[in-house]
């Protein structure tokens, strides 16, 4: 669905990404890790058109099986497009309703009709349908009429996948989902992660060990801008390469979650 060729990004004198050569498939759940500063979020930037790249490519396969050049797309056109994503920190709109929230994304995708302002308001039940039908899907059916800031941090990750949701996209860009969440939370983001993939490509970006470990088809390693390993996770838990530069002892059912204010799989304080 979604593929790179030397992609590079410079800020001045540092390279934040370099030279990547990647592919998400259309039917898998692919993790993104490395340590604080390998370039996971900056490389998300490029994919949705939110930084222009310094050199390379970026392509994405159309439902007519065609890769188009997708390389200077801005966001708005790469969410068009069917690629959609989350943020590391919360991102809805707070004094609106969860509802809200998801049908607004919902005609965002809608194209320019969604915003016609003169159109009577049962033009857009549509739209309202699709939001509950998200909520529902992600476990907040209950909290359609409850305003985003008095939910729960776990339920406002769960509302940021559902305005991801909206507009049916093809790929999902999950920039760590469970950065902050309780651990008793972690397990229905989990499944919802696991929901999604079900009918999503998925890139997700996550510094839980357990949660990667556990949820991903396949895992890509960054280094220092460079994608230094990608395969199954089994393969990339013991690559040694891996190991030197992000895994350190990790060895399952360590607490690993550096979002949840704990020790990042590196061994290093959050």
């Amino acid at each position: 669905m979604l593929r790179t060729s030397g992609l590079t990004k410079r800020f001045g004198g540092l390279t934040a990404v370099d030279g990547v050569d990647f592919e998400l498939g259309s039917d898998e759940l692919c993790s993104l890790i490395g340590p604080n500063g390998a370039g996971k979020t900056t490389f998300f930037n490029l994919l949705t058109g939110t930084l222009d790249p310094t050199g390379g490519s970026v392509e994405y396969r159309e439902a007519e099986g065609d890769w188009v050049d997708v390389t200077d797309d801005d966001p708005h056109e790469m969410a068009l497009r069917g690629l959609h994503r989350s943020y590391q920190i919360t991102n809805v709109f707070p004094t609106a309703t969860a509802l809200e929230n998801v049908r607004v994304a919902a005609q965002a995708d809608g194209g320019r009709d969604a915003w016609k302002l003169w159109r009577n308001v049962g033009a857009f039940e549509g739209y309202e349908r699709e939001a509950r039908g998200i909520l529902e899907r992600v476990g907040l059916g209950d909290e359609a009429d409850t305003a985003a800031e008095t939910l729960s941090h776990g339920q406002k990750r769960h509302l940021e996948v559902a305005v991801a949701l909206a507009g049916d996209p093809d790929v999902l860009l999950l920039d760590e989902p469970t950065a902050g969440v309780s651990s008793d939370a972690i397990d229905r983001l989990v499944e919802l992660i696991r929901n999604v993939a079900a009918d999503h490509a998925v890139l997700l970006v996550e510094h839980n060990m357990d949660v990667v470990m556990d949820v991903s088809d396949r895992v890509a390693v960054l280094h220092q801008g460079e994608l230094i390993a990608d395969g199954e996770p089994s393969a990339v838990r013991e690559d040694p390469a891996v190991r030197k530069a992000y895994l350190g002892g990790y060895e399952g059912g360590d607490d690993a979650d550096a979002g949840d204010g704990g020790r990042t799989a590196g061994g290093e304080a959050a």
